[in-house]
Protein backbone atom coordinates (compact mmCIF):
# COMPACT_ATOMS: atom_id res chain seq x y z
CA UNK A 1 0.00 0.00 0.00
CA UNK A 2 1.76 3.15 -1.25
CA UNK A 3 -0.07 5.29 1.29
CA UNK A 4 2.16 3.86 4.02
CA UNK A 5 5.17 5.69 2.55
CA UNK A 6 3.19 8.91 2.42
CA UNK A 7 2.00 8.41 5.99
CA UNK A 8 5.56 7.69 7.15
CA UNK A 9 6.84 10.83 5.44
CA UNK A 10 4.28 12.97 7.23
CA UNK A 11 5.00 11.25 10.54
CA UNK A 12 8.67 12.13 10.24
CA UNK A 13 7.79 15.71 9.33
CA UNK A 14 5.54 15.96 12.37
CA UNK A 15 2.48 16.76 10.25
CA UNK A 16 -0.49 15.34 12.14
CA UNK A 17 -3.11 16.89 9.86
CA UNK A 18 -1.54 15.38 6.74
CA UNK A 19 -1.36 11.96 8.42
CA UNK A 20 -5.05 12.16 9.23
CA UNK A 21 -5.79 13.24 5.66
CA UNK A 22 -4.09 10.09 4.36
CA UNK A 23 -6.21 7.95 6.66
CA UNK A 24 -9.45 9.76 5.79
CA UNK A 25 -8.78 9.30 2.08
CA UNK A 26 -8.36 5.57 2.66
CA UNK A 27 -11.58 5.42 4.66
CA UNK A 28 -13.38 7.27 1.85
CA UNK A 29 -12.04 4.61 -0.51
CA UNK A 30 -13.62 1.95 1.77
CA UNK A 31 -10.29 0.59 2.96
CA UNK A 32 -10.92 -1.35 6.18
CA UNK A 33 -9.72 -0.19 9.58
CA UNK A 34 -7.79 -3.46 9.84
CA UNK A 35 -5.87 -2.71 6.64
CA UNK A 36 -5.15 0.85 7.77
CA UNK A 37 -3.88 -0.41 11.12
CA UNK A 38 -1.72 -3.11 9.54
CA UNK A 39 -0.41 -1.65 6.30
CA UNK A 40 -0.26 2.05 7.14
CA UNK A 41 0.11 2.70 10.87
CA UNK A 42 1.87 -0.46 12.03
CA UNK A 43 4.15 -0.63 9.01
CA UNK A 44 5.11 3.04 9.35
CA UNK A 45 5.83 2.75 13.05
CA UNK A 46 8.02 -0.30 12.50
CA UNK A 47 10.02 1.74 10.00
CA UNK A 48 10.26 4.59 12.50
CA UNK A 49 11.62 2.11 15.04
CA UNK A 50 14.16 0.81 12.54
CA UNK A 51 15.31 4.34 11.73
CA UNK A 52 15.72 5.12 15.42
CA UNK A 53 17.68 1.93 16.10
CA UNK A 54 19.94 2.72 13.13
CA UNK A 55 20.60 6.19 14.55
CA UNK A 56 19.00 7.90 11.55
CA UNK A 57 16.43 9.82 13.59
CA UNK A 58 16.54 11.21 17.11
CA UNK A 59 14.57 10.12 20.14
CA UNK A 60 12.61 13.35 19.82
CA UNK A 61 11.59 12.50 16.25
CA UNK A 62 10.63 8.97 17.26
CA UNK A 63 8.49 10.29 20.12
CA UNK A 64 6.82 12.83 17.84
CA UNK A 65 5.97 10.17 15.26
CA UNK A 66 4.56 7.91 17.97
CA UNK A 67 2.50 10.74 19.41
CA UNK A 68 0.98 11.55 16.03
CA UNK A 69 0.25 7.90 15.29
CA UNK A 70 -1.50 7.53 18.63
CA UNK A 71 -3.62 10.61 17.94
CA UNK A 72 -4.63 9.06 14.61
CA UNK A 73 -5.67 5.89 16.43
CA UNK A 74 -7.78 7.97 18.78
CA UNK A 75 -9.53 9.50 15.77
CA UNK A 76 -10.14 6.04 14.30
CA UNK A 77 -11.53 4.66 17.54
CA UNK A 78 -15.11 5.62 16.65
CA UNK A 79 -14.80 3.42 13.57
CA UNK A 80 -13.96 0.49 15.83
CA UNK A 81 -16.89 0.69 18.23
CA UNK A 82 -19.68 -1.82 17.74
CA UNK A 83 -23.11 -2.40 19.23
CA UNK A 84 -22.44 -6.14 19.24
CA UNK A 85 -21.20 -7.30 22.63
CA UNK A 86 -20.09 -10.70 23.85
CA UNK A 87 -19.60 -11.77 27.44
CA UNK A 88 -15.81 -11.95 27.30
CA UNK A 89 -13.12 -9.80 28.86
CA UNK A 90 -9.51 -9.17 27.90
CA UNK A 91 -6.68 -7.45 29.74
CA UNK A 92 -4.07 -5.94 27.43
CA UNK A 93 -0.78 -4.24 28.26
CA UNK A 94 2.99 -4.09 27.88
CA UNK A 95 5.74 -5.89 29.74
CA UNK A 96 7.53 -4.00 32.53
CA UNK A 97 10.01 -1.40 31.22
CA UNK A 98 8.29 -1.34 27.82
CA UNK A 99 7.03 2.12 26.88
CA UNK A 100 5.88 1.50 23.30
CA UNK A 101 2.13 0.98 23.60
CA UNK A 102 0.68 1.86 20.20
CA UNK A 103 0.82 -1.66 18.78
CA UNK A 104 -0.93 -3.15 21.78
CA UNK A 105 -3.49 -0.33 21.63
CA UNK A 106 -4.37 -1.50 18.12
CA UNK A 107 -4.77 -5.01 19.51
CA UNK A 108 -7.08 -3.64 22.18
CA UNK A 109 -9.15 -1.86 19.52
CA UNK A 110 -9.54 -5.08 17.53
CA UNK A 111 -10.83 -6.91 20.59
CA UNK A 112 -13.41 -4.14 21.04
CA UNK A 113 -14.34 -4.29 17.37
CA UNK A 114 -15.18 -7.95 17.94
CA UNK A 115 -17.45 -7.17 20.87
CA UNK A 116 -15.12 -7.90 23.78
CA UNK A 117 -14.89 -5.82 26.93
CA UNK A 118 -11.28 -4.68 26.97
CA UNK A 119 -9.15 -3.27 29.76
CA UNK A 120 -6.16 -1.56 28.15
CA UNK A 121 -3.48 -1.06 30.80
CA UNK A 122 -0.91 0.57 28.51
CA UNK A 123 2.85 0.73 28.91
CA UNK A 124 5.22 -0.51 31.61
CA UNK A 125 2.76 -2.51 33.71
CA UNK A 126 4.21 -4.11 36.88
CA UNK A 127 3.59 -7.85 36.84
CA UNK A 128 1.89 -7.94 40.24
CA UNK A 129 -0.49 -5.15 39.25
CA UNK A 130 -1.26 -6.82 35.93
CA UNK A 131 -2.07 -10.11 37.67
CA UNK A 132 -4.18 -8.45 40.36
CA UNK A 133 -6.20 -6.62 37.72
CA UNK A 134 -6.70 -9.71 35.55
CA UNK A 135 -7.79 -11.71 38.59
CA UNK A 136 -10.16 -8.98 39.69
CA UNK A 137 -12.10 -8.91 36.43
CA UNK A 138 -11.75 -12.66 35.75
CA UNK A 139 -10.11 -12.14 32.36
CA UNK A 140 -10.83 -14.61 29.56
CA UNK A 141 -7.67 -13.61 27.66
CA UNK A 142 -4.47 -11.78 28.51
CA UNK A 143 -2.48 -9.89 25.86
CA UNK A 144 1.13 -8.71 26.22
CA UNK A 145 3.29 -6.61 23.91
CA UNK A 146 7.08 -6.35 23.73
CA UNK A 147 8.69 -3.99 21.22
CA UNK A 148 12.35 -4.35 22.22
CA UNK A 149 13.92 -7.81 22.36
CA UNK A 150 16.15 -6.67 25.21
CA UNK A 151 13.02 -6.90 27.37
CA UNK A 152 12.76 -10.67 26.85
CA UNK A 153 13.78 -11.46 30.46
CA UNK A 154 10.93 -9.22 31.67
CA UNK A 155 8.51 -11.00 29.33
CA UNK A 156 9.56 -14.47 30.50
CA UNK A 157 9.20 -13.49 34.16
CA UNK A 158 5.75 -12.14 33.37
CA UNK A 159 4.74 -15.29 31.49
CA UNK A 160 5.93 -17.50 34.34
CA UNK A 161 3.87 -15.49 36.82
CA UNK A 162 0.79 -15.44 34.58
CA UNK A 163 1.01 -19.17 33.87
CA UNK A 164 1.26 -19.90 37.57
CA UNK A 165 -1.70 -17.68 38.42
CA UNK A 166 -3.91 -18.45 35.40
CA UNK A 167 -2.99 -21.93 34.11
CA UNK A 168 -6.07 -22.16 31.85
CA UNK A 169 -6.18 -18.61 30.49
CA UNK A 170 -4.97 -17.99 26.91
CA UNK A 171 -2.06 -15.55 26.72
CA UNK A 172 -1.37 -13.62 23.52
CA UNK A 173 2.12 -12.26 22.88
CA UNK A 174 3.26 -9.96 20.09
CA UNK A 175 5.30 -6.91 19.21
CA UNK A 176 8.01 -5.67 16.89
CA UNK A 177 10.73 -7.40 18.92
CA UNK A 178 9.84 -10.76 17.39
CA UNK A 179 10.58 -9.52 13.88
CA UNK A 180 14.23 -9.39 14.98
CA UNK A 181 14.55 -11.99 17.71
CA UNK A 182 13.59 -15.64 18.04
CA UNK A 183 10.15 -16.74 19.23
CA UNK A 184 11.60 -20.02 20.51
CA UNK A 185 11.50 -18.92 24.18
CA UNK A 186 7.70 -18.83 23.91
CA UNK A 187 7.41 -22.48 22.90
CA UNK A 188 7.61 -23.84 26.44
CA UNK A 189 4.38 -22.06 27.38
CA UNK A 190 1.48 -24.20 26.23
CA UNK A 191 -1.14 -21.48 26.65
CA UNK A 192 0.82 -18.76 24.82
CA UNK A 193 -0.13 -17.84 21.26
CA UNK A 194 2.16 -15.61 19.23
CA UNK A 195 0.22 -12.96 17.31
CA UNK A 196 2.18 -11.73 14.30
CA UNK A 197 -0.28 -9.14 13.01
CA UNK A 198 -3.86 -7.88 13.01
CA UNK A 199 -5.01 -10.73 10.77
CA UNK A 200 -3.58 -13.40 13.07
CA UNK A 201 -5.46 -11.72 15.89
CA UNK A 202 -8.68 -11.77 13.86
CA UNK A 203 -8.25 -15.51 13.28
CA UNK A 204 -7.79 -16.06 17.00
CA UNK A 205 -10.87 -13.98 17.85
CA UNK A 206 -13.00 -15.74 15.26
CA UNK A 207 -12.31 -19.04 17.03
CA UNK A 208 -13.53 -17.69 20.37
Amino acid sequence: MTESKEFLSYLLKGDRVACMDVVNQLLDATVSVEDIYEYVIRKSLYEVGDLWEAGKITVASEHLASSIAESVLNELYLKVLTDVKIEKKAVIGCVPNEYHQIGVKMVSDMFEKNGWTVFFLGANVPVSDFIDFARGINADVVGISMSLYSHLPDLLKMLNALQSEFPETPILVGGQSFTRGSRDPLLKYSQVTYIADIYALEKFLNKK
